[in-house]
């Protein structure tokens, strides 16, 4: 594996991104559940609007949905940045630097995951999948966004010049 990983660092760069993510994924999804199970469910009959932010169909949970998916986004984002920085990318980046760069990234990622919802819910509703897997599978769809969305600027643009060469 030591050799593998030698003479593909950027596809072993790669596949660790996505393993890790998984840590920030486990986090938005048990925050997501939780948020449309239990936090947020009295909610779920009030419809949300507001710029693009479509929560008013019945399949989009309304409020509920918004806030479940806004609350489990940004905690996934800030597990990811710990976790991206101290062990894929393995930056030293500043903080300085680094976050404020991650923090744009996140607020794209934030509005695309909360406005996004409310949209492919009522697709995925629509398309016959049970009404109780439409959440996950909309949130399945947020997570690859945010993977084709934050692994390149990651990469390039949040810690550019942050990778230290690790002998494997």
């Amino acid at each position: 594996m030591g050799n593998w990983t030698g003479r593909h660092p950027g596809l072993w760069e790669f596949v660790k991104f996505n393993v890790l993510a998984n840590i920030a994924t486990v986090t938005n999804f048990i925050l997501m559940w939780l948020g449309t199970g239990f936090m947020f469910s009295a909610l779920d009959d009030i419809p949300f609007k507001f710029f693009v932010f479509d929560y008013t169909a019945p399949e989009s949970l309304g409020l509920c949905g918004f806030l479940s998916f806004l609350v489990a986004t940004t905690a996934a984002q800030i597990v990811n940045y710990i976790v991206q920085k101290n062990l894929t990318f393995k930056s030293d980046a500043s903080f300085s630097t680094a976050a404020p760069r991650y923090a744009v990234m996140v607020i794209v990622l934030v509005v695309i995951s909360a406005a996004l919802p409310g949209h492919s819910q009522v697709l995925l509703s629509r398309a016959g999948f049970p009404e109780s897997l439409v959440p996950t599978l909309a949130n399945i769809v947020n997570i690859l966004v945010q993977v084709i969305i934050s692994y390149p600027s990651m990469k390039f643009w949040v810690m550019p010049t942050g990778h230290k060469k690790t002998i494997a």
